[in-house]
């Protein structure tokens, strides 16, 4: 509830009824003074999301721990105990892609540190290896005598620290240069000779084909590297990906329409169970995503085996949460919702991937 300042005149400043506490019962709004202190806008926006009369940490700790629950109230009409599915999936949807720009998953500069002299720290293999790793590479020094599997132990384990600097990797990958003037789409090295080629032979696939053969002898003639490619397609991605991910609740949605009775279950029902099942994927990817971020800062291998664990328990939950959620909310017999359930996580999975792919495309065509 806010602590705004409640005003002395009764009347409501947006619908003019009486409002004989808190709140107008006619429009809802709350009858506080319309000047407040600097901090009101930061505490009322805090309060907003969180609800400090735990409706907020109430959702969340349902959402984890009790799959179905908030689907289950919900659809029973229970509207008001938790936070609705919408603004539920919107905040934690905006947290984790926030959490995300903070902390990229990946450090994709290719480029030398200050005064053009290589850092240690821009190994990409360096960063990779676990202080378990070196400790065994120490362990294997110390011993007085070496044996043939301790050299090549030595070789494998210290030939990335030494030489597996940015620019190497970028060198084996060619990523410095750009795309070879020989180098074609398919058996084509120009735009002319592929859409000649298309005119005699059209195909139905010409409308996908077409304008990726098209931008890639656009990049091609400007004379673009492949690591602006690279770091273009990746960037875009990311940026799109909050947008496929809405774009793909309706589609997940109808997938359990069509494998449900439809007399009994409604397309919105669907709906609130397609939201809450995301919500709690965001936020175990998070949750995963932080884990993940913790491990290898502490050189304690015991700290970081257990911050493994959780990663490993929380991946394997994120999966069976589905087939719980599910049986709970439909109240399918358990073999029959295993089998339902198999069957929409498989279509899902692959419609998913294909999404996946269809972002990569529009990502490549975006680029400039």
């Amino acid at each position: 509830m806010s602590h705004g300042k409640i005003r002395e005149n009764k009347t409501c400043l947006n619908c003019g009824h009486q409002v004989e506490e808190r709140f107008c019962p006619h429009c809802g709004q709350e009858n506080i003074e319309r000047r407040q202190p600097f901090h009101f806008l930061f505490t009322h926006f805090v309060e907003d999301f969180t609800h400090y009369d735990g409706q907020f940490w109430g959702t969340v700790k349902n959402l984890l721990f009790k799959p179905g629950k908030l689907t289950n109230i919900y659809l029973e009409g229970k509207r008001q105990i938790f936070v609705p599915p919408v603004k539920l999936y919107i905040f934690v949807s905006f947290i984790t892609f926030f959490v995300f720009a903070l902390f990229p998953m990946v450090n994709l500069n290719f480029n030398d540190s200050e005064g053009g002299k290589k850092s240690d720290k821009a190994s990409v293999f360096k960063k990779m290896q676990s202080p378990d790793a070196q400790r065994m590479l120490d362990s294997i020094k110390a011993k007085k005598n070496l044996t043939a599997e301790d050299s090549l132990a030595i070789k494998s384990l210290t030939t990335l620290s030494d030489s597996a600097k940015i620019n190497d990797v970028k060198e084996i990958l060619e990523l410095n240069k750009k795309i070879d003037s020989n180098a074609g789409y398919g058996d084509y090295k120009t735009k002319k000779s592929y859409d000649s080629a298309l005119a005699k032979n059209p195909s139905v696939f010409d409308f996908i084909q077409t304008p990726i053969a098209h931008k890639f002898f656009e990049l091609k003639e400007k004379g673009v590297s492949k690591e602006k490619i690279f770091l273009s397609m990746i960037e875009k991605s990311y940026h799109n990906l909050p947008k496929a991910l809405f774009i793909y609740l309706p589609l997940f949605a109808f997938f359990l329409w069509i494998f449900h009775s439809k007399k009994k279950w409604w397309y919105f029902d669907h709906g609130i169970f397609t939201l809450h099942y995301f919500s709690f994927l965001l936020l175990t990817i998070l949750l995963i995503f932080l884990l993940t971020k913790l491990i290898g800062l502490t050189g304690f291998w015991l700290i970081n085996t257990i911050l493994y664990a959780l990663v490993i328990i929380l991946s394997l939950y994120s999966i069976a949460y589905f087939f719980i959620a599910h049986r709970k909310v439909y109240h399918a017999h358990g073999l029959v919702s295993f089998i339902i359930g198999t069957l929409l996580f498989t279509i899902n999975f692959l419609a998913f991937m294909f999404l996946v792919v269809g972002l990569a495309l529009i990502s490549f065509l975006m680029i400039h």
